[in-house]
């Protein structure tokens, strides 16, 4: 099997990724034109284990409290952390759309769609209250769905801090007069895929953000023994 590495690549070379220095871009524009990247088919790469994901305590949207690995263990999850009122077009707005997009797909198989769910989970628990999420998720929460959207936040900005830096996520925070965290600000978009033994097996930011390859990433896990 391929490994994801490999993959990556490919996409890289067919003008997918975002990172090309200027004597590699100048490059691609002299070649010939490349055939448009193909996903491959799914179980033919292997995804690699990165990190285990991150734990802490968080509340539903409901109000219930309980432990992070309850929603990063079971299942094979795809987790982002959001704002509600986030409205950068790259940001919130550019993960909601995927998930909303993977979620259609994975609804038309519902056999498949009960081994996946969504986690979102706020980086300001000040004003991303379980209320908030439960107004801001309305029917995607639904618990009768095949497949579970969870809308999740913590309690402070001192038990989110722990769960941001397990993951690795990137961001700056806000402190008050005293010196306390009071919430945290996002500066990339990370989309976590963490198998159903709570390992992170892929990470992606906005340049390999594509419904397509998530999907085909999803099903690879899921063919997994």
């Amino acid at each position: 099997m391929r490994r994801r590495a490999d993959v990556l690549l490919c996409a890289a070379l067919a003008g997918l990724g975002l990172g090309l220095g200027l004597a590699q871009a100048q490059a691609l524009a002299a070649s010939p034109p490349r055939q448009q990247f193909t996903v491959p088919a799914p179980g033919s790469y292997r995804l690699e284990s990165i990190q285990p994901a991150a734990d802490g305590a968080v509340l539903e949207s409901d109000g219930t409290a309980g432990p992070l690995r309850r929603y990063t263990t079971g299942k094979v999850t795809l987790l982002s952390f959001i704002y509600t009122y986030c409205v950068d077009p790259v940001g919130c707005p550019l993960a909601f759309q995927t998930f909303s997009d993977l979620r259609t797909r994975l609804l038309a198989k519902p056999e498949m769609a009960r081994r996946v769910r969504f986690v979102s989970l706020s980086f300001d628990p000040s004003n991303d209250t379980p209320t908030a999420l439960r107004h801001y998720a309305g029917n995607l929460a639904a618990p009768g769905s095949p497949l579970r959207w969870h809308f999740l936040t913590t309690r402070s900005a001192a038990e989110l801090r722990p769960i941001i830096d397990g993951f690795g996520q990137d961001v700056s925070v806000n402190v008050d007069a005293q010196g306390r965290p009071t919430r945290f600000y996002n500066h990339l978009l990370k989309v976590f895929l963490i198998d159903a033994r709570g390992r992170v097996r892929e990470i992606y930011t906005t340049a390999y953000l594509m419904p397509d390859v998530i999907f085909t990433d999803i099903q690879t896990l899921l063919m997994e023994r």
